[in-house]
């Protein structure tokens, strides 16, 4: 019995020993990690801390306090080498990155990392998104947008900037849908043009086409969300070339009157008086010849027609 309570005696002795060479090669570690991360060498600093903090781990309650230290500080790294990733344009390895930091400051507790850390991943998948419209690449542009916007749906502007990468793909219904999502939250004035504008460049092209009834829906409906006056233009273009000249003389007065001094107004007006003289309104094509004669292409034109209604 003697003998067996010497060899455990001894065997404590010999594990106490190792329990202090392996605090000592923990807090070394530490050590030389933290001296990593003053000179601004993150990797080497994380992966010190990491390997500290297992053989702290390692050492039961005498390394508690270590342990606690190590996981303080690794979240914080970590956090350092996705900002440097991300200010290096590695978009992709910097999201990861800020991803891993989340997950790892949440397991230790360290919310305001955590918090910080998912706070960014939309902002750079946003700044991924611009630079990818920048290269033309829109498809990578939209996947990126869409992930930001997935993250934080009420960010108007991330809203807006997918419509337009939306819109430069092609995919102009999507793009819309996009805007008026921007237009709900805080960018109204912005989406609403460029729903505007979308609208006046389709009735544009259906016009080209002779859709002319589709011309004057989309010219309608671009008017809707904002002040276009070309789109009365393409409504009166389109509704005279259909046949419709009640609502091409209501359109081309609404666009002059939307825009006097524009640089057709001269051949606009020229046009009405000559609508009004098939209708045999002549007072009223008096009157828009009348704000003709002044026109250098249309005006002389415009007084001989005056003259014939003498």
């Amino acid at each position: 019995m003697k003998k067996i309570l010497v060899s455990l005696a001894a065997l404590f002795a010999a594990a106490t020993m190792l329990s202090a060479q392996s605090m000592a090669d923990a807090t070394e570690t530490a050590k030389l990690a933290n001296e990593s991360l003053s000179s601004g060498d993150y990797a080497t600093a994380l992966a010190g801390f990491q390997e500290a903090l297992k053989m702290a781990e390692a050492c039961g309650d005498e390394g508690l306090e270590l342990v606690e230290t190590c996981k303080s500080i690794i979240p914080k790294t970590m956090n350092a080498i996705a900002k440097d990733l991300f200010v290096a344009k590695k978009y992709d390895e910097s999201i990861a990155k800020y991803k891993e930091t989340a997950a790892i400051a949440s397991e230790y507790g360290d919310d305001e990392t955590a918090a910080k850390a998912n706070d960014l991943i939309p902002q750079i998948f946003t700044e991924k998104g611009k630079a990818l419209v920048s290269a033309k690449d829109f498809e990578g542009a939209v996947e990126a947008f869409r992930s930001a916007l997935e993250l934080n749906p009420t960010n108007g502007n991330v809203a807006l900037r997918l419509g337009m990468a939306l819109e430069s793909a092609g995919k102009g219904e999507e793009a819309v849908e996009a805007y008026k999502v921007a237009a709900e939250n805080g960018q109204a004035k912005n989406a609403n043009s460029q729903i505007g504008k979308f609208y006046l460049k389709r009735s544009v092209e259906n016009l080209k086409v002779k859709k002319y009834a589709d011309a004057v829906n989309d010219a309608n409906t671009s008017l809707e969300f904002a002040n276009n006056p070309q789109a009365l233009q393409v409504a009166g273009q389109a509704s005279q070339l259909a046949g419709k000249n009640a609502d091409a003389i209501k359109y081309f007065e609404q666009y002059l009157e939307a825009a006097p001094t524009a640089k057709n107004a001269g051949q606009i007006a020229y046009t009405v008086g000559a609508l009004y003289q098939q209708s045999k309104n002549n007072a009223k094509a008096k009157e828009f010849f009348a704000k003709a004669v002044t026109d250098p292409k249309f005006g002389a034109d415009a007084q001989k027609a005056l003259n014939a209604l003498k």
